[in-house]
């Protein structure tokens, strides 16, 4: 089975999809942390974050894969766990720049959809439905007022020890959705068979029950 969440950043998508793939029993693919994984290279490297051609021979070369930890999911890039660094403010900053390149896109939507292919999965992103997993069981669009988002963001950078302001999160927050939603490849939208679920009002708990009640018919 193949369910695909999408939405901008801060609805709840990554908490979402993590706790509805350890309740059906599934993998959880965030492929936010996969481009994020990029951008943690490029900037490691130092490539030209400007220079797409760069970059896409860059990510070529990048091997990606997810490890479970004591219930807990981390990312590698060739073979170093680097969950705590793709989530710092810089790699926030940078990676809808790299998610923007239509070459790099084309790469990762390959190595996802081989990992969709080889398991039941819920996939987190901003084009899961469209793009990686058209064919996908269940499509949900998750969203949530900017408020509630930027409050969301600016307190798991603060948990991340991370000091940020309501501000810096505010605009970045609005760069990266006009970012996610102009690009030409694997734009952020709201597809026709999209199930829309408003997460600024739930617990998690809550959303999570909306999703299990779509999902097993109830």
């Amino acid at each position: 089975m193949k369910i695909a969440i999408d939405g901008p950043a801060g609805a709840g998508k990554s908490t979402l999809a993590k706790a509805l793939a350890q309740k059906l029993g599934f993998i959880y693919i965030d492929t936010g942390a996969m481009y994020r994984a990029v951008t943690w290279k490029v900037v490691k490297e130092n490539i030209d974050i400007d220079l797409e051609s760069a970059v896409c021979e860059l990510a070529k070369k990048t091997e990606i894969h997810f490890q479970i930890n004591s219930q807990t999911q981390k990312i590698f890039c060739d073979n170093q766990d680097i969950t705590s660094e793709i989530r710092s403010p810089q790699i926030g900053t940078l990676v809808s720049k790299i998610a923007a390149y239509p070459s790099v896109r084309e790469i990762m939507v390959k190595q996802q959809q081989a990992m969709a292919e080889a398991s039941n999965v819920v996939m987190d992103g901003r084009d899961i439905g469209e793009i990686v997993l058209p064919d996908a069981d269940f499509k949900f669009f998750l969203t949530a007022s900017e408020e509630e988002r930027i409050r969301r963001r600016t307190e798991e950078y603060k948990q991340a020890g991370y000091a940020v302001t309501a501000e810096s999160i505010r605009d970045d927050l609005n760069r990266r959705d006009r970012s996610d939603s102009q690009r030409p490849v694997g734009a952020l939208k709201i597809l026709r068979d999209s199930i829309i679920i408003d997460t600024t009002n739930l617990t998690t708990d809550e959303a999570l029950a909306k999703m299990l009640t779509v999902i097993q018919g109830e």
